[in-house]
This record gives structure tokens, sequence and C-alpha cells, in this order.
């Protein structure tokens, strides 16, 4: 069963769509969009397992500039 995610991204000060732009080349990301509000990006992502859940937090949090994430995991 394939995992639906979307994943809010809040960045330090800067410029969010240069992280916007490493995280859009981690696999199973499908869109990324930088928004206005609380957090600066959001990533949707389709993946196969709760591993690889763990695996992409952990790819996106390894980004310079990253200071939090939040998931929103869709229920089918």
């Amino acid at each position: 069963m394939q995992i639906s995610v979307y994943i809010l991204v809040e960045v330090e000060k800067g410029e969010p769509w240069q992280i916007a732009s490493k995280i859009s080349k981690i696999e199973s990301v499908k869109t990324v969009h930088t928004v206005t509000g609380q957090y600066d990006i959001i990533v949707y992502a389709e993946l196969d397992n709760l591993d690889a859940l763990k695996n992409i937090i952990k790819q996106i949090h390894a980004i310079e500039g990253v200071r939090h994430t939040q998931t929103a995991v869709c229920i089918p």
C-alpha cells in the first residue's frame, strides 16, 4: 500500500526557494511549493512504507536551513 504525505517545512530566514529546490530532488517527492504563512514550503510525496517516510524526513532535516517539519499522512 502506498502512503501519501504532506510535509510542512519551516526554514531559517533566507531563501526558501533554494531549500525547496534541494527537496524536489529527493526520491519519492512529487511536488514542492513555497508558500506564505507559518510554514515556508509544502512537500507532497508518495512513499512505499513508513520506513521510507522516516528516510525522507531525515533527508529533509539534513538540508541546511531547515528548522522544523510537520508531517500529515493522508488517510485513504
